[in-house]
């Protein structure tokens, strides 16, 4: 036993200490997919789910202070819609307003505004409405379900672009009085709003109204919505033309004009915020809605009268203060010009105050509350006193403090009359100094006393271009007007009494005495600069050496201490001089060229490396070699080919137009470049542009990702990179825009980008029509758009258009339509055509059912793209779908080439085998001339040609045919006649009175005219003759040649009667007695199993009602008993038995 060889134990395969340890990455296989069907359909969903994210991307236009966003709400009539505005405006601004009427502007946050508009039951406003709206709310009666007017502007919306932001808001909620009733309606109502709109949009409930306001708790949840939003997606025409809502409106025309005339042209003065793009200083087109096209007469940027609490804070913080962070309820501004406030409502060009309790205009009364119109009208009040006086001085502000009298050391401006100053001429020294004729002294001038009467700083404007006048005494004249200078400045220094004349004694040897002392006067003058200067703001804010504490200090001119110094010199002149700091000039701030370090530069321009990066950005650098890497071969290349491309001018050589020969040095000649050598230059330019504009834009096209993938590597665009890319170059450009126009001051930038968005302007227009003023309404919204320069111009314009599938009638070719295309509403006359075999465009009578159709009218041109809906009525009396048509414009042209059907038919005349004459086709030869070689048709189908005109009769033509035609044939030709839309444009100008044009069938309508009955319009009576055709008659000859098949069998006509003819039967006597009686019996028996089976049915009907309640019932009992039965189960049973439940087990 000690020898046996026992077998080796088997090591394990896998040890603990070998096995790998889990290093925390996701296991790939445990996460994948056994099918691949599946795999592939995730991934077709992801795949769709990201694309659906990725749009073209637009270019942001929002500014840094964005205009307040526009609230609409809209709804039919007595939904609630001035409820949900007062008590949204009570959320906010928490005031009342009793008649909320126009824009409504309420500061939310800290850099939020939401202008608030209520849309009017007008089609009209409702179509204007629907361009400009940001965020819309749709108020819903929940008790009666969706309306005309909501399904009307849920489509308007559809065709004109649909904003990101919209609400559903039930209403009338409190007149359900079952809570399942109230469950379905929410429900029903819900998923209908899911099926105009998206899946999941938002729809808020509203149950009843206390103290004529809904609930604070439903209205706080619909603020907050309308606060925390986002900004959606901007709409594409939005982003590309200028709009602005009116929220006030003045009359701002002579009065005299109106007394003159009542109803002459008004000049009136609208304000609002700008929004979309920038409105030019000069010469903007402009479109309002409803009143027709303008052209701005001038525009100014007005101080926003509801600013946010982030701008204050900005200023705050740039002056060192503290700002807010969070918006009080003082700062919870409210502007609502056009809207009845506090018993004040400012309606055009006068004032309106109102009060429930009547006013109260006793001013001595106290304790009386007054709103804001009467204590106007208190203030105005009173005794004949100056502005701001009061009883203990004068008050000029309500938080300053009276003044009593007057400082006498203040110096009060000018002592006496305003006289004539003269420019004097007299006896001068070379020093400058005038004689002494009547002085003791030359001290007795006294300067100072006739600079601080005279101060050109004190005197406005006016007076000191008056004192620049010539006049018709002795007057000082100089070569020119900057010889002359200004009288009205310089001159007061030097100034002396009027009553001594003998200064002007020698008037042709006296110098002129304003070009003596020139400097120190200069300096007088210009020495100081002005504190508070909008120029000078601009500098300091962008000047990187000064905090903005340093430059609001250097702006006020509170770090200039200045010393007055008298400095006595040989002249006995005074005037101040500064002293400062060394090098703290005020010149250096005003130069033109800034200084700079040199040395630095000079040795930062030392190095070869900034040299040859700066070389690149010059137009002369050769970009093709560098990219290359061939500097060497570039630098000969560039020089071989600059010699072909320079001009010969000034190296003598030139070359005679006449004999053609050449003169000159010889190195001037150039050998001829063959055509590869000038496809290959042409090829290095273009290269070269293309280096220089990508060496320009390094994020789009010279990226390292766009390098990588055109030299053949893996690095190339992942599935969202192009997309960032895309948006990072369109950021990049406004980034590069912003800081240009940065640079600028207010008045060249507006100058040069226009009035941007966000600023709120007033804008002037004259020759208004006078219905305007008349007419207006607050009531009814503005809609100032922007006009570009093709928009001005008309023509045809091709459209894609499609009959709404709600409207009743189809749409007639030439009857008016009302367009909303664009910022206008106009009625035009459109033809409808089709596509024919793309060759033509085929008119067509009417619109298809359920299809689109190309559409053609006159009116402006407007880009491809743009939606527009159609109209055949604004009225509200129609009582169906009021919306006719939508489409999309395809393309807009001068011309248009639209053709119509038109048959002309002619019967033959003549008939020569296949040759025949036709007439009644034509009249003349000159027509049969213009369609010579034309295909014609009979209506058998038998073909043809039209060959010449006869000689006699007129109008008669010769025509082959492919087989013998008939003389009762019909002969028609089908040709193309071209049709051209009316050029007809009426603007919908119903701000003013507008009418638009009737159908023919309306005109008849309403004039009660009958339908005209043309002759070939009418329907006769077709009378055909008829034909007799003879017998078919075949020789014997023939007939016997014919074979057995073909041969024609005739039966011969037979002498004696047949059988068929002789076996008629005559009944007679009792047997036709019979036979009457059996027909009468089988009808009576008919009647009565008629009768009997209907009498069945009636019982059969009875049995059916009477078992189908005895089962109802049965079906109660059994649920009854089911229902008691599992109630006894359940009180029986417990969680912890066997039998059920998942309850938890007990220890």
């Amino acid at each position: 036993m000690d020898g046996q060889a026992h077998k080796p134990h088997r090591q394990a395969k896998k040890s603990k200490d070998k096995k790998k340890e889990h290093t925390g990455a996701p296991n790939p296989k445990a996460f994948t997919f056994t099918n691949p069907g599946k795999l592939a359909k995730h991934a077709a969903r992801t795949h769709d789910i990201r694309e659906k994210r990725l749009h073209v991307p637009l270019v942001d236009r929002v500014p840094d202070e964005p205009a307040p966003r526009l609230v609409t709400i809209v709804g039919p009539p007595g939904v609630g819609k001035t409820t949900l505005l007062k008590s949204l405006i009570r959320r906010y601004a928490k005031e009342t307003i009793s008649d909320p009427v126009g824009p409504i502007t309420i500061v939310t946050s800290k850099k939020q505004r939401l202008t608030f508009v209520e849309c009017p039951n007008e089609l009209e406003a409702m179509v204007d409405i629907a361009k400009v709206a940001d965020i819309v709310l749709l108020m819903i009666d929940g008790n009666y379900g969706f309306e005309m007017e909501t399904m009307e502007f849920l489509n308007i919306l559809a065709a004109t672009g649909m904003p990101g932001n919209i609400f559903g808001v039930l209403t009338h909620l409190d007149l359900f009085r079952k809570p399942q009733a109230l469950k379905d309606a929410k429900k029903r109502l819900k998923h209908r709003l899911w099926s105009e709109l998206y899946q999941g949009a938002h729809l808020f409930y509203l149950s009843g109204v206390l103290n004529g306001r809904y609930p604070d708790r439903e209205i706080h949840n619909l603020s907050r919505f309308l606060s925390v939003m986002k900004n959606p997606r901007p709409l594409v025409w939005r982003n590309s033309h200028p709009y602005s809502i009116i929220d006030n409106y003045r009359d701002v025309t002579h009065p005299t004009k109106i007394e003159e005339d009542e109803d002459c042209d008004r000049s009136i003065e609208l304000s609002g915020y700008l929004r979309g793009t920038n409105f030019a200083t000069e010469g903007q087109r402009i479109h309002i809605a409803g009143l027709g096209d303008f052209t701005i007469a001038s525009m100014e940027a007005l101080p926003d009268p509801c600013p946010t609490p982030a701008m204050e804070q900005a200023l705050a913080k740039a002056s060192g203060k503290t700002g807010k962070r969070r918006l009080d309820e003082k700062d919870k501004r409210l502007y609502a010009p056009m809207a009845d406030r506090s018993g004040l409502k400012i309606t055009g060009d006068h004032i309106v105050i109102t009060r429930e309790n009547g006013f109260a205009f006793d001013k001595d009364v106290e304790d009386v509350e007054r709103g804001e119109g009467e204590q106007l009208i208190i203030d105005l009040q009173g005794e004949r006193r100056l502005l701001g006086q009061t009883d203990h001085g004068v008050k000029l502000f309500a938080s300053g403090e009276e003044i009593t009298q007057v400082p006498e050391e203040v110096d009060t401006g000018r002592k006496g009359q305003r006289r004539a100053r003269f420019a004097e001429r007299g006896e001068w020294d070379d020093e400058g100094l005038p004689e002494d004729e009547g002085f003791v002294s030359g001290d007795d001038l006294d300067w100072p006393d006739v600079e601080t009467e005279f101060n050109e700083q004190k005197l406005g404007k006016m007076f000191r271009k008056d004192a620049d006048k010539t006049q018709d005494e002795d007057i000082a004249f100089a070569d020119s007007d900057s010889d002359l200078g200004s009288l009205s400045s310089a001159d007061e220094d030097l100034d002396s009494d009027d009553g001594d004349d003998d200064l002007n004694s020698n008037e042709e040897g006296a110098a002129v005495r304003w070009k003596d002392n020139m400097m120190q006067r200069a300096k007088m003058l210009h020495g100081k600069r002005q504190p508070y200067r909008a120029v000078d703001l601009a500098r300091f804010m962008y000047d990187n050496s000064l905090s903005a504490k340093e430059a609001l200090q250097k702006w006020r001119g509170e770090d200039e201490e200045e010393i007055e110094e008298d400095i006595e010199k040989e002249e006995d002149d005074t005037f101040f001089r500064r002293v400062g700091k060394e090098g703290d000039d005020d010149a250096s701030e005003d130069r033109y060229i800034p200084k700079f370090d040199y040395e630095a530069l000079a040795r930062k321009w030392s190095t070869k490396d900034a040299i040859e990066a700066l070389r690149t950005k010059f137009s002369t650098a050769n970009l093709v070699d560098e990219a290359e890497g061939d500097d060497d071969e570039g630098e000969d290349d560039e020089d071989g080919e600059s010699g072909e491309d320079e001009d010969d001018e000034g190296d003598g050589a030139f070359e005679d137009l006449e004999t053609g020969e050449s003169h000159g040095p010889e190195e001037a000649k150039y050998p001829e470049a063959t055509l590869e050598a000038e496809r290959e230059k042409n090829a290095r330019r273009k290269e070269e542009l293309k280096l220089r504009f990508e060496e320009e834009d390094r994020e789009g096209f010279k990226n390292d990702k766009a390098v990588a993938r055109r030299e053949g590597g893996e690095e190339e665009f992942g599935e969202d990179d192009w997309y960032k890319s895309q948006k990072a170059m369109l950021q990049k450009q406004l980034d590069i825009n912003k800081s240009e126009f940065e640079s600028l001051d207010e008045t060249q930038r507006a100058s040069v980008e226009g009035f941007g968005a966000g600023k709120y302007a007033k804008i002037i227009l004259e020759g208004v029509p006078a219905e305007f003023v008349n007419n207006f309404s607050a009531k009814v919204p503005i809609i100032v758009g922007g006009l570009s320069a093709t928009e001005d111009r008309f023509g045809y314009v091709q459209v894609r258009i499609k009959k709404h599938r709600w409207h009743k009638k189809i749409l007639k070719t030439g009857d008016p339509l009302i367009f909303s295309l664009g910022w206008r509403r106009f009625q035009s006359l459109p033809i409808y055509s089709i596509s024919d075999s793309r060759i033509r465009n085929r008119m067509l009578k009417y619109t298809p059912e359920h299809m689109h159709c190309f559409g053609t009218f006159y009116g402006p041109l407007i880009a491809p793209n743009t939606s527009f809906v159609c109209f055949q009525s604004f009225s509200s009396a129609n009582p169906g779908f009021r919306i006719s048509a939508t489409g999309t414009v395809l393309s807009v042209d001068e011309s248009t080439e639209i053709v119509k059907k038109l048959k002309l038919t002619g019967t033959p005349s003549k008939i020569f085998k296949n040759t025949a004459f036709i007439k009644d086709m034509f009249n003349s030869p000159l027509e049969i001339a213009k369609f010579e070689g034309a295909a014609i048709k009979t209506v058998s189908g038998v073909r043809g040609q039209i060959k010449r005109a006869l000689a006699k009769p007129e109008g008669h033509f010769r025509a082959t045919f492919e087989d013998k035609i008939l003389l009762s044939d019909i002969v028609f030709l089908r040709a193309w006649f071209p049709i051209k839309p009316h050029r007809f444009y009426n603007p919908a100008t119903n701000l003013i009175g507008w009418h638009t044009m009737r159908s023919t069938g309306q005109i008849r309508r309403d004039e009660d005219l009958a339908t005209p009955q043309l002759k070939n319009s009418q329907y006769r009576k077709i009378e055909r003759a008829t034909r007799r055709f003879n017998p078919l008659r075949v020789p014997r000859a023939l007939a016997a040649d014919l074979p057995f098949k073909s041969q024609i069998v005739q039966t011969k006509p037979q002498k004696k009667e047949t059988y068929m003819q002789k076996r008629a039967v005559v009944v007679r006597g009792e047997e036709k007695k019979v036979r009457d009686l059996m027909q009468k019996l089988t009808t009576i028996r008919k009647d009565v199993v008629a009768k009997r089976r209907a009498k069945k049915e009636e019982k059969r009907a009875e049995y059916k009602k009477k078992t189908a309640e005895i089962e109802e019932r049965l079906q109660n009992k059994e649920k009854r008993e089911s229902k008691a039965y599992w109630e006894r189960e359940g009180k029986k049973r417990k969680p912890g038995d066997a039998g059920g439940g998942g309850g938890k087990r007990r220890k």
